[in-house]
Parts: C-alpha cells; sequence; structure tokens
C-alpha cells in the first residue's frame, strides 16, 4: 500500500491541494536556484566584477549540457504517477529503481563531460579572453558535483509522484545552509575566488542528493530503494522515455538558444554580461516560480489520467493557468519594481546595475507569458503527449530566437532588441500549445469513450 500523503490528487478542492503541493516545490527550486546565486552573491562582493561574470555567464552552458537529464527526471515522475494513479506497485517499484539508474549514470557521464570539454564548450560561446579563465576553473569545480545534482533531480521527482514534496525542500534547506557558509568560508578566508565558489556548490549538491536517497531507501512502501538490486527495467525505461526524452531535447534545444543569446550578450563586454547575469538569477527565481506550476500540472494530470478521471484535466488545467498567471505577474512586476535593489544584492558597480534593470524591464514584466506556456506544456506531458509540445516549443521559442539573432538582431544591434526575442516568442507558442491541448484532450475522450463502447 501507498502512504497517504497530504496531497490528494484525484479528488478534492483542486485549488488547494494543487498550491499544498507546489508552494514546497516553489520553495526547493528557490534553494537550488540559491546555489547558483549565492555563487555569484560572494563573488560580486568579495572579488568583483570579472569574477562574477566568470560565474554568471555558465548558467546557459550548464542548463544545456544537463538539461537532457533533467528532462528524464520529468519523464520518471509521470512514469510513476501514472502507476500510482493505477494502484500498479509492481510497476511504481520498477520504475523507482530504474530511475535511480539512469541518475547514476548520468551524474557520471555529465561529470566527465563537464570537467574534461568546459573550455571547448566556453571557446565556442565567445566567452571573453578576461573571463574565460576563470570560468573554466568554476565549471571544473562545479561539475565535480553533477553526480549529486542528477541524484537529487531524480529522486526528488519520485517523491513528487507521489504528491511529496516537503522532504525534498528539508533536504535543499540543509543543503543551501551549508553552501553559503562554504562560500564565505572558500572566498573570504581561503581565498580561492571562483574555485571556492564552484566547490561549495558541488558539495551541497552531494549532502541533498544523501538527505533524499535516504528518504527512499527507509521508505516502507513500493517506493523503497534497494541501492543492492538497482537495475533498469525495459518497460519502465519506454514509459520514461516517452515522456522524458522529447522533454530533455526540448530542455536541451531551449538551452542551445540560450547558449546562442548568452554568446551575443558576451559581443557586449563584461559589464553587460555581469548585469545580464544578475539579472538572469534575479529572473530564475521568478521562473521557478512558474514552472513549479507546470510540474503541478504535469503531476495532477499524470495521476487522473493513470485513474481514467480524464473530465478532471481541463480543471486541472484551468487551476494550474489562473494560478500561474497570478503569480507570474505579481512576481515578474515585483522584481522589475524592485530591480534596483535586488541588483545591489550581486554588485555594487553602478553600471552593472544599469545592464540588469535593462533585462528585467524587458523579460520580468510580460514574464507570465512564459508560465502560461510552461503550464500548458505540463498538460500535454501529463498526456503522455511529449513529442507534440517539443516539436512546437523548438520551432515556436528556440528557432524563431535563432532566427531573431541571424537577422533583426544583426540589423539593429542593441542588447534591447536581443532581449525581445523572448517575451515575442512566449506569446507565440504559448497560442500554438493552447491549440495543441484542445486536439490531443479531445482524442483523449473520444479514446476513452471508445473503450466503454467496447467494453
Amino acid at each position: 500500500m501507498m502512504k497517504k500523503r497530504s496531497v490528494d490528487f484525484l479528488e478534492g478542492s483542486l485549488f488547494r491541494n494543487v498550491l499544498v503541493f507546489t508552494i514546497p516545490l516553489i520553495l526547493s527550486g528557490v534553494l537550488q536556484l540559491l546555489f547558483n546565486a549565492i555563487d555569484m552573491v560572494v563573488v560580486g562582493k568579495f572579488s568583483g566584477s570579472t569574477s562574477m561574470a566568470a560565474v554568471s555567464s555558465t548558467g546557459s552552458l550548464i542548463n544545456l549540457i544537463t538539461n537532457l537529464f533533467i528532462g528524464l527526471s520529468i519523464g520518471s515522475s509521470v512514469a510513476i504517477a501514472k502507476r500510482i494513479g493505477k494502484r500498479d506497485y509492481d510497476g511504481v517499484s520498477k520504475a523507482v529503481h530504474t530511475s535511480i539508474s539512469i541518475a547514476f549514470t548520468a551524474g557520471l557521464f555529465l561529470t566527465v563531460i563537464g570537467i574534461v570539454f568546459c573550455r571547448v564548450f566556453l571557446e565556442m560561446m565567445n566567452s571573453p579572453e578576461d573571463v574565460i579563465d576563470l570560468s573554466t576553473t568554476y565549471l571544473r569545480f562545479y561539475f565535480t558535483g553533477m553526480l549529486g545534482t542528477m541524484v537529487y533531480n531524480f529522486s526528488s521527482a519520485i517523491l513528487r509522484a507521489r504528491g511529496d514534496t516537503k522532504r525534498p525542500l528539508i533536504a535543499l534547506t540543509i543543503a543551501g545552509v551549508l553552501n553559503a557558509l562554504l562560500n564565505l568560508f572558500f572566498v573570504i578566508v581561503l581565498k580561492i575566488d571562483v574555485a571556492g565558489v564552484g566547490l561549495a556548490s558541488s558539495l551541497s549538491s552531494y549532502v541533498s542528493a544523501i538527505l533524499v536517497l535516504l528518504v527512499l531507501i527507509k521508505d516502507e512502501g513500493p517506493m523503497q530503494l534497494d541501492i543492492r538490486h538497482l537495475n533498469v527495467d525495459v518497460e519502465a525505461m519506454k514509459d520514461i522515455a516517452i515522456v522524458g526524452v522529447p522533454a530533455g531535447i526540448q530542455s536541451t534545444v531551449f538551452s542551445l538558444s540560450n547558449v546562442a543569446v548568452q554568446s551575443s550578450v558576451n559581443e557586449f563586454g563584461r559589464i553587460v554580461m555581469a548585469g545580464n547575469g544578475a539579472a538572469a538569477s534575479i529572473g530564475d527565481f521568478v521562473y521557478n516560480i512558474m514552472n513549479s506550476f507546470s510540474q503541478s500540472c504535469l503531476t495532477f494530470t499524470s495521476q487522473n489520467v493513470g485513474a481514467g478521471k480524464y473530465k478532471r484535466i481541463g480543471k486541472i488545467l484551468a487551476t494550474c493557468l489562473c494560478l500561474v498567471t497570478i503569480f507570474g505577474i505579481v512576481f515578474g512586476m515585483g522584481s522589475y519594481i524592485f530591480a534596483d535593489p535586488l541588483l545591489h544584492i550581486y554588485s555594487d558597480d553602478p553600471e552593472v546595475i544599469a545592464a540588469g534593470i535593462t533585462r528585467l524591464g524587458i523579460f520580468n514584466r510580460p514574464y507570465f507569458l512564459c508560465g502560461i506556456m510552461d503550464v500548458m506544456v505540463g498538460s500535454l506531458r501529463g498526456m503522455g503527449s511529449s513529442l507534440v509540445p517539443m516539436i512546437v516549443s523548438l520551432l515556436g521559442a528556440c528557432l524563431f530566437r535563432l532566427v531573431w539573432i541571424a537577422t533583426y538582431f544583426r540589423v539593429h544591434h542593441t542588447i534591447e532588441v536581443l532581449y525581445y526575442s523572448y517575451p515575442l516568442s512566449w506569446t507565440i507558442t504559448g497560442l500554438v500549445h493552447m491549440l495543441t491541448f484542445i486536439i490531443v484532450y479531445r482524442r483523449l475522450i473520444r479514446r476513452q469513450h471508445g473503450k466503454k463502447h467496447n467494453d
């Protein structure tokens, strides 16, 4: 039997249950983002804008290298949630062990790739000469923690599938506090600059991974993990891949477009790079809040699809769209209104702050559009449709941005023109996702009616 959790995916008030599930998820994401944000704050305050630019410019590259496997963790969450909805507990156990096996394999693979090839990737991104050595040092230390990062992400995805978002939050809280303390110790006391903040993030990632692994190991139900019997179940792997591979490819190509944008940002020099990095860090917190509703929509939809409660899917989507719009407007506008004091957390350089305000004005005020786009994707993935939203996102967002950079931006070569590609792409892609949802949902309902008629 599955232990009963505080969140009921199949019955009760959707508004309340979505919030109860999502708020710990938001806080977990915030703490995870703090790892990189604290890195930037510490080096920005104690080592200067060059070190800050070195750390801040690596985010898009890290995402590019890791997002394929993070996408697989989404597939794990969907596969396990559907099995829980069907009460297929043997299938749950197989999917759990398969997911953790993927996490260990992915972590080791990414550690090697990141350490060996990080400088090559930075050179491809046109990283400036006065920054590239520091960026390389930071990334090499950061990627020593990739095994911990993968294990944490897959383990927390497993726990999310049954409604447990609180214990991953506790694990990240402990790791986040440790990360902050280690950052200060390595940079201020030992004076090892970007190497110190990279090492602090690495060590903290292993702490969070160990804590969530212990939760799974000590579980008394079908989600109990036995490290000695890790294996890959073919059927579970297939279910994970159906959703996870398209999700991972989508995230990877999204990151590729962001790397192209970062390369264009790099053309404007270290001041704009530092300001862009600080503003992007603030924006990541807003995005995390909105993306958490996408994860909620995915998990609620997956369990209801597994239980055959198709009519509840539309209500889930409407609830998540309402909440993501409210939260997106409040936090997106709020981060712009308070841009100056927020950016001062990262740097005291007035030029860096001015560059950051430019980005926040264009990105964060309409950021709720990105939230709407992501919630639509979460609903589609929860219904088992991951390939179509991947194609739509790649064409509507990624390809659009790359074409924008290659054409309009080259003629009107300003940082503002570069940034405008984002809200335009969110609007286009979100509208197409809405049309896609209508088509996929109607097919799902017709399939259900067909099964009832045959029965």
